[in-house]
């Protein structure tokens, strides 16, 4: 069969369907990846052939810029459309942890709309719609596997009878908001149909909730990271994929050291996102401590920053390669990060960021649930964690044997996941069962 891949503009959701690709490539299939031409390089360079659609999305100069209170994607907390008037988003100006059962402005109907506008304005321009469709028919996907913000693929899938499946990276935001704004009062509309169904009947198409949340879900995250009720899920293992990459010789010297890697993870590389916890706080919190770090920071992550004696910056090392030499990782909640330290059972230490990519990009979810396990700490939201804080993590995870022990179960627990390898079959069966091919 043929699958077609639809990536939005971050290498690191790209790097989640790799993985993927490569197994439904290897079992014989035909793969196809298709994104942004921002994202030409970064689909080459995964080995697997890829398409551009729609125009560059100059996704970092998008998100540095300025924009005013009712633009999509804003991170300054300020309500969108008709309600920029109105309080700022409480999780804004938040003090403690956050809860994933908290919704922007306290209203799931405000975040749906927040979000669609952003992902319409940011990540899905029109004309991606029309050429992901001409290519779709001139390809004839049999199964087109879509990001959960790529919607173009949504509508190509449907404009040639092809079984649409979505693949997360993380926790099911858009399942999550529709499913506490059908359980709301009120008659209120709904922003995805309102945008989605006039593109829909351009094609020749119906509107239907499958153009939202796909006619199944493949999701990578562990069993105990909640998901709605109601939507078919298929599970797999993610199979953390870092990008083309040389390894330096030190990685695999055995440390003199207990050994600890810090990251911010590649996404607020590729796009200018608020809410980073402050470099200087996390290298301040880990320069008295007898460790050896290794903090993946680029020069303009470091900035003016002083480097401490017992820190390692480096622009860029593979995880897969690095954390089997450590003690303890510090990150942002990252897709990757998270995936490439369960699978090598290292304790993490989460400080989430913005308070939007906080509960939707994971970090929350991930933190509350390894901190619940004993396999972790939830060191504090980015805007407002201390260096203290942060030490005190460490210090309580280096110190205390329990959590290297739990984190090893964890490992296991992962290993108990299909493989991606081993979901192809399935995934066949669900093709043929969904697939409805139109002349």
């Amino acid at each position: 069969m043929r699958v077609l891949f639809v990536t939005n503009p971050f290498r690191a959701h790209l790097y989640v369907q790799v993985p993927l690709g490569w197994a439904l490539r290897t079992a014989g299939h035909e793969v196809c990846v298709a994104g942004p031409p921002d994202m030409a390089t970064a689909i080459a360079n995964t080995g697997l052939p890829g398409v551009s659609v729609g125009p560059e999305l100059l996704l970092e100069k998008k998100m540095a810029q300025a924009v005013p209170d009712d633009a999509p994607m804003k991170m300054a907390g300020t309500a969108p459309g008709d309600r920029q008037a109105g309080p700022v988003d409480p999780r804004a100006l938040r003090t403690g942890k956050s809860r994933q059962e908290d919704f922007g402005w306290g209203d799931p109907r405000v975040e749906l709309e927040d979000f669609t506008a952003g992902v319409r304005d940011v990540f899905c321009p029109d004309s991606a719609f029309d050429d992901l469709v001409d290519f779709a028919r001139l390809w004839r996907p049999d199964l087109v596997i879509t990001d959960p913000t790529a919607f173009p693929g949504a509508v190509a899938a449907r404009a040639v009878g092809a079984a649409h499946a979505r693949m997360l990276w993380s926790v099911d935001r858009v399942a999550q908001l529709r499913a506490a704004c059908r359980s709301g009062s009120g008659d209120a509309g709904d922003p995805m149909r309102e945008w989605l169904e006039p593109i829909l009947r351009r094609h020749g198409c119906d509107f239907d909730e499958t153009a939202v949340l796909g006619q199944w879900t493949i999701s990578p995250s562990p069993p105990w990271i909640r998901q709605p009720e109601g939507i078919p899920y298929l599970p797999v293992r993610n199979m953390a994929f870092n990008g083309p990459s040389t390894v330096p010789g030190w990685v695999y010297e055995r440390p003199t050291r207990r050994r600890v890697c810090i990251t911010q993870g590649i996404s607020h590389r590729d796009a200018t996102i608020g809410g980073s916890a402050s470099v200087r706080a996390l290298l301040d919190a880990v320069a008295d401590l007898d460790v050896e770090v290794i903090a993946t920071l680029d020069a303009g992550q470091l900035g003016s920053v002083t480097i401490p004696d017992n820190v390692r910056a480096v622009d860029f090392v593979p995880l897969n390669a690095l954390l089997p030499s450590c003690s303890a990782f510090v990150h942002e909640g990252g897709t990757g990060a998270f995936a490439s330290a369960l699978e090598h059972g290292v304790p993490q230490i989460i400080v989430p960021n913005d308070f939007k990519v906080e509960k939707w990009g994971g970090p929350l979810a991930m933190a509350n649930g390894l901190e619940s396990r004993g396999a972790g700490v939830y060191a504090g939201n980015s805007g407002t964690f201390s260096a203290r804080a942060l030490r005190d993590g460490l210090e309580l995870v280096l110190g205390d044997p329990s959590y290297a022990a739990r984190a090893a179960l964890l490992r296991t627990e992962i290993k108990a996941m299909p493989t991606p390898n081993e979901i192809v079959p399935p995934l066949e069966k669900l093709t043929a069962e969904y697939r409805t091919p139109r002349a």
